[in-house]
């Protein structure tokens, strides 16, 4: 996508392209609420190269920015709660599993972003491991070709949209508690 990052990033700054990836994420899920299936998965993977292409615009043209990267993950962050919220107020059916992947979210999000900033605090973030982003995301089973796939598959195939979050909840945590496991060690927590 660097091609296309130069070319949009003459043009654009890095901030505008996460508002507007966070915009194209609310239709996304104002569509998902509609029912409309194929627009909302249409939305969605515009939304995830909008949301790539922020980043990836910020570093080739010089202009990252803690504060590009905080705004990036919030309206990330809102969009990923929009979309099983939208499909529950769509189908009530849907409630329960949309509860629970909201759930699994806010687990998963607790693991992985103040462990990120105590590593940072440590010396052992990002910057230590050259990752190309702000904060160092400790490896899950969940990761972000994962969650595109899943929300594709639950767009794409409403009528499985709840198993489909089922599923998707349930890794999301497992990842969650590796993660855990992962943080206590590198924290090196002893006994409780």
């Amino acid at each position: 996508m660097a091609p296309l990052a130069d070319a949009i990033g003459r043009r654009c700054s890095p901030n505008a392209l996460s508002v507007a990836a966070f915009a194209i994420g609310l239709a996304c899920a104002a569509s998902a609420y509609a029912g409309l299936a194929p627009l909302s998965l249409g939305l969605w993977l515009l939304n995830r190269v909008a949301d790539g292409l922020d980043g990836l615009v910020a570093r080739r043209s010089g202009r990252t920015s803690d504060r590009g990267a905080y705004l990036d993950i919030v309206l990330d962050f809102v969009v990923y709660a929009a979309l099983p919220l939208s499909l529950a107020l769509g189908d009530a059916s849907r409630a329960p599993s949309a509860a629970t992947l909201l759930a699994a979210f806010y687990v998963n999000g607790a693991t992985w972003m103040y462990l990120s900033s105590l590593l940072e605090k440590r010396g052992h973030g990002a910057a230590a491991s050259g990752e190309p982003t702000s904060v160092a995301m400790p490896a899950g089973i969940v990761e972000g070709t994962e969650t595109i796939v899943f929300f594709s598959l639950i767009l794409a195939l409403p009528a499985y949209a709840a198993p489909l979050m089922y599923v998707f909840a349930l890794l999301t945590v497992l990842g969650a508690a590796l993660r855990f496991a992962q943080g206590l060690k590198a924290l090196k927590v002893e006994g409780f």
